[in-house]
């Protein structure tokens, strides 16, 4: 192998059959959360070279517009959707909302939503940072969001998805016990790091409302059969060892008039099927943690 193709060890292999069995609460065998991202994009924000804030050079103002419904419209709609229904939210935030739109914040906190950091605006990414920049990043998220909410945050997803080779390990030192960076598996899994104890919590790109409607071009209907389709699989997969599906949203999209209806199909279909435990990622992280730990080391 050359020279920087190495595997960075971040977790062991392990082939989905035969693993220990994993049970969830009350006898569910899929713990199924949804994961609104709640974020906060600049108009025109500092030049990364790695990448573009925005496709159109700046300032993108559809683009902008675009992701600024989430915050005056679509949260509201989408937030009172899964209230409905009985679904708490396990927030990815951009921190800078705690600021810029305190009320969003502060509804989701009422609601009893957890927060964990995407890092503090989405048009901000991890690219070229060192760690020194890195590590005021989470200590700038852990404080902001104590200070807005009371919560001490125990996950990380990296702002737009971009990460350093420190990322994983700097977060476990500042004692986070799961990163949704990780999209390989569909159950939890040890993930290695130089101290504290992380798991990777299953995520999901296939079935994120972004690839469904951007890349994958779905109907609304096609991306709630889809999400019905994962939900049943898994479901029924998790009854030799409990699976995780998470449904990860943005309201700008999800929230739109024209969406909101299948949508709610989906959550009228998980909540009255009676194989979901319906909960946030880090209820799924203390249970597994607490009943697995020797698993993640």
């Amino acid at each position: 192998m050359r020279e920087g193709e190495a595997d960075p060890g971040l977790y062991d292999y392990t082939p989905y059959r035969g693993r220990p069995k994993i049970e969830w609460p009350d006898g569910k065998t899929v713990a199924v959360w949804v994961s609104p991202n709640l974020e906060f994009y600049e108009l025109d924000p500092p030049r990364n070279p790695n990448r573009a804030s925005w496709p159109k050079p700046s300032p993108d103002v559809a683009g902008y517009a675009h992701r600024d419904y989430a915050n005056r419209v679509g949260h509201w709609r989408m937030a009172e959707m899964m209230e409905k229904h009985g679904f708490k939210g396990s927030v990815s935030l951009s921190v800078a909302l705690c600021q810029h739109v305190p009320e969003v914040v502060a509804n989701a906190n009422d609601l009893g939503w957890e927060f964990f950091s995407h890092g503090i605006y989405n048009t901000r990414y991890s690219y070229g940072m060192d760690e020194t920049q890195e590590r005021a990043i989470i200590e700038d998220s852990i404080r902001t969001v104590r200070d807005a909410t009371g919560q001490t945050i125990k996950g990380w997803l990296a702002p737009a998805l971009t990460h350093t080779p420190r990322t994983l390990d700097l977060i476990a030192e500042y004692g986070m016990s799961y990163t949704c960076d990780l999209y390989h598996d569909d159950q939890p899994m040890p993930v290695a790091t130089n101290s504290g104890k992380l798991i990777s919590m299953p995520y999901s790109l296939e079935v994120n409302d972004h690839y469904g409607f951007f890349i994958y071009n779905m109907s609304p209907r096609e991306y709630a059969a889809t999400l019905i389709r994962q939900y049943e699989r898994l479901a029924e997969e998790g009854a030799e060892s409990g699976t995780v599906m998470c449904i990860p949203l943005h309201s700008y999209l999800i929230g739109q008039p024209h969406r909101i209806g299948p949508f709610e199909e989906v959550l009228r279909h998980i909540a009255a099927d009676g194989r979901a435990w319906i909960t946030r990622s880090g209820d799924i992280a203390d249970h597994y943690l607490t009943n697995y730990a020797g698993d993640a080391k």
